[in-house]
């Protein structure tokens, strides 16, 4: 894949991951991260359940779920502190 294509495949990722052109099994894990991420207490044994029948393992579920509520904690940190961006990072899209 060119950096070109590279750019244009995370692009549409971050407008609409749900349009993107993903495999089945990201899709099904992006989903995923966006329950945990939005609506935590709404997961159930039907989440994990959905991964494991798309071929997920669950040691590959639990280091998807340690990464995404990773992320989740270290983003409240940054916003409960004011945290700010890295001046050297360009806001995304320019």
């Amino acid at each position: 894949m060119s950096d070109e294509d590279a750019d244009t495949f995370v692009h549409a990722i971050a407008r609409d991951w749900k349009t993107a052109p993903l495999t089945n099994q990201d899709m099904a894990l992006c989903k995923y991260a966006e329950k945990l991420t939005h609506n935590p207490a709404n997961m159930s044994p039907a989440d994990l359940d959905e991964l494991r029948n798309i071929g997920f393992d669950d040691v590959a579920i639990h280091d998807a779920t340690q990464i995404i509520s990773y992320f989740n904690y270290i983003n409240r940190i940054a916003d409960a502190l004011g945290v700010e961006p890295e001046d050297f990072i360009q806001p995304w899209g320019k």
